[in-house]
């Protein structure tokens, strides 16, 4: 089969186009034909090497898939080949403490399609068979790619972390984000009213198109200064909090007394510096989280099959271009996902 892979840890130049032996599956795995797979900065951390992770190599990337079953294993009977599918991208043991308890996500063993195993830059990828929920229709395939791990990772922050409330005022960074784009429109369910940032005009007026009820250009306001005016000197509610150090001291004070900032990563940096002042003074609350369970996000799915949740697509690139879908990523040229198809047709 195709698949964009790389041999060493390096810039988006280490990623090849390349004929690859294709997957084997387990007697509890499914062989999944992909149609589409979004892009997302673990791909990112991943290609350039995580310190103290041991990558298998060569490695195929890519977390979220969107396809077609191909084959089944003995053990998998709840689909069957022609499925139209899509893939929750956590993989966990199954019978810890945490799995049991429908805590999946904090699994000691835990680990993700395209993380420490082969995922979905390919023509075909081999998943366990758990991890299979079924595609809406109405989905395109780029729609469906663009889902699992943004949503999974925004309902858990918001709904389950945050148990963000009508009328709240919610701060959301990086409209133009995955997780931004999603955190907004389930924000948006929950009642909330929404000021969302990012580096251009034309991005935020396709985030007040996702819901979003105020925008603030970072790259030309003082957004905490901005957030304070929004909302009459007091802060937000919530913070949703995905960008790490560059962020991190204005997100802290853009809350309300009794504010929750909850937060899933760090693109700018892990190395964020909090005045404790600020959290004992003020009674602040700060939240991690981490993925959601598979509970969590065939929850989030019947909002998508209402329409309420959408996948944003920024564009499809053929798998052969995962080099210039990297770079895309790192110049944050995008607005939602970019998305790799191993059949484009342009």
């Amino acid at each position: 089969m195709k698949a964009s892979i790389f041999r060493q840890h390096g810039g988006p130049e280490v990623l090849e186009y390349t004929d690859v032996p294709d997957p084997q599956i387990r007697a509890n795995e499914v062989l999944v034909e992909v149609k589409a797979c979004a892009l997302n900065h673990l791909d990112i951390f991943v290609r350039q090497g995580l310190p103290g992770i041991e990558i298998p190599l060569p490695h195929i990337l890519g977390c979220d898939v969107a396809g077609v079953v191909r084959e089944v294993g003995e053990l998998v009977t709840w689909v069957k080949a022609g499925d139209e599918v899509m893939v929750q991208p956590g993989v966990s043991c199954g019978h810890c403490e945490a799995c049991l308890s429908g805590q999946d996500n904090l699994c000691r063993e835990y680990d993700m399609i395209g993380y420490r195993r082969d995922g979905g830059y390919a023509e075909l990828v081999a998943v366990p068979g758990v991890n299979i929920i079924p595609k809406p229709a109405e989905l395109s395939w780029a729609e469906a790619a663009a889902l699992p791990l943004v949503t999974v990772t925004a309902w858990h922050m918001l709904v389950t972390r945050a148990n963000v409330q009508p009328g709240e005022d919610v701060l959301v960074h990086a409209a133009g984000s995955g997780v931004g784009s999603v955190a907004i429109q389930i924000a948006k369910l929950r009642g909330a009213r929404v000021i969302t940032t990012a580096s251009t005009d034309e991005k935020l007026a396709k985030a007040r198109e996702l819901g979003a009820d105020e925008t603030i250009n970072y790259s030309r306001d003082d957004w905490p200064k901005e957030v304070k005016r929004l909302t009459g000197r007091k802060g937000v509610d919530v913070v949703v909090e995905h960008t790490g150090a560059a962020t991190w001291p204005g997100s802290i004070a853009s809350l309300k007394n009794n504010g929750r900032l909850v937060t899933c990563g760090a693109t700018s940096g892990y190395d964020a510096r909090t005045d404790l002042r600020q959290v004992f003074y003020r009674h602040l609350t700060l939240l991690g989280s981490f993925m959601g369970s598979k509970a969590e996000l065939l929850e989030a799915m019947k909002f998508v099959a209402q329409g309420k949740i959408r996948g944003v697509v920024d564009r499809v690139l053929p798998l052969s271009e995962a080099r210039q879908a990297h770079e895309l990523i790192e110049d944050r040229a995008q607005f939602g996902k970019v998305i790799l198809a191993a059949d484009f047709r342009g």
